[in-house]
């Protein structure tokens, strides 16, 4: 069995396959609402402190510690302590090469051939691409109503296989954020199953509450249950620079370190120095930047009401992402190709975040605007209410 033949192709750059040799009159530029990064460079002050690093910092240019930057491992316990309101210490958290490796390597801490884990749909898709790739069965928990999914439900479905329950909040792709209620609920779930509950927060810093997310770590006994991600990239645009962490017991980061070393050895130096900069003077800044990203999440909810008038559904919205039903018969494998010369609107269809036998995913889009700000997405919605006029009429039909 050949591992990578057993998952899909890498879903962004199947969509950005959709726009070469496109042309884009300058009157409408492309929208490009595919992918949840910011583009835009990370503030001067911060590239100036990764100039300095690796100028003046010879160890910025070796191998480091496996499992992280010491100082920068304590700079997440202490603040991720506080807010929090939990027992956190450096030996509970260790740097990986992005949220996407940390994800890899507890699942490699968890899992074993043939083992099974919960996944909430819509589901975050490289984490369905790296439970294929390792012969891990994805166990599909259908969600409910504004995409919570049910712990309830969860429980039904653990069997003597299951290893995890993975959330994501605020959830890629739904952008719903889960009640911190819903997230004791499951780590119970977990816990009484001993399983590990495994909570993406990736987007934890664009949050609309102002006050912790979750109480899971005021438990003295968290790490026996609870792991928990997180990505610089989003908070400090270090996309490129690849920088995540992993909050567990000592116990399993002595496991993820094997993994880790075999994989990237140590993540990158310079990455490294740059979120422990931005941790320490970047508060205020990455305040405003948590506000203008809820105003986007305003400016979708404000702006809506005008396509729910043409059978559109907001699903949910949050983070970086609205997630939405469209009115139209053809599948949103189709219809999110056809956007792209239709409207000049570039988004990822449902299908890409859905398991193959589940028809919803034929009807939701997701729209990430990350990169578009309250007038872009005036201008976005105004495509998409044009958007049955401008399909190629009976290719589909409308």
């Amino acid at each position: 069995m050949i591992r990578t033949k057993q998952t899909f192709s890498p879903p962004v750059m199947e969509a950005r396959r959709w726009i070469e040799g496109v042309t884009f009159p300058p009157d409408r530029p492309l929208i490009n609402v595919s992918q949840a990064a910011p583009v835009d460079l990370p503030p001067e002050p911060l590239r100036q402190a990764i100039a300095d690093a690796a100028m003046n910092l010879p160890q910025a240019h070796l191998y480091g510690p496996v499992l992280g930057l010491p100082e920068l491992r304590q700079e997440v316990a202490g603040q991720f302590g506080a807010a929090y309101g939990g027992d956190i210490g450096a030996e509970n958290v260790c740097i990986t090469s992005g949220c996407n490796q940390a994800f890899c390597a507890a699942l490699m801490t968890l899992t074993g051939e043939g083992d099974e884990v919960i996944l909430p749909t819509p589901w975050y898709f490289n984490h369905k691409m790296w439970l294929d790739m390792t012969g891990v069965r994805a166990v599909a928990l259908p969600t409910g109503a504004g995409l919570l999914p049910d712990p309830d439900l969860a429980q039904a479905m653990i069997t003597d296989r299951t290893r995890a329950i993975v959330l994501v909040t605020p959830n890629n792709p739904g952008g719903v954020e889960y009640p911190a209620d819903l997230i004791a609920a499951f780590r119970d779930v977990a816990r009484k199953a001993g399983i590990a509950l495994i909570v993406d927060e990736t987007y934890r810093d664009f949050h609309s509450e102002s006050g912790p997310a979750h109480d899971l770590f005021t438990d003295p006994d968290w790490d026996d249950t609870l792991i928990q991600l997180y990505s610089f990239s989003k908070a400090y645009r270090l996309t490129g620079h690849r920088v995540g962490a992993m909050v567990a017991s000592p116990a399993r980061l002595t496991e993820v370190e094997k993994f880790l070393d075999t994989v990237t050895i140590c993540p990158n130096q310079l990455g490294q120095q740059a979120a422990l900069w931005g941790m320490r003077n970047l508060g205020q800044w990455l305040a405003g930047e948590r506000a203008e990203i809820l105003d986007r999440r305003a400016a979708i909810e404000d702006g809506f009401p005008a396509l729910s008038d043409q059978g559109w559904k907001l699903l949910g919205a949050g983070a970086y992402f609205a997630y939405v039903e469209h009115p139209f018969k053809r599948g949103s494998d189709q219809l999110a190709q056809e956007m792209v010369e239709a409207i000049g609107v570039l988004a990822l269809p449902g299908t890409m975040f859905m398991p193959a036998d589940d028809p919803a995913g034929l009807r939701q889009l997701r729209i990430a605007f990350a990169n578009i700000d309250r007038a872009g997405i005036g201008q976005l919605f105004e495509r998409l209410g044009g958007l049955r006029s401008a399909l190629v009429p009976n290719r589909v039909s409308a």
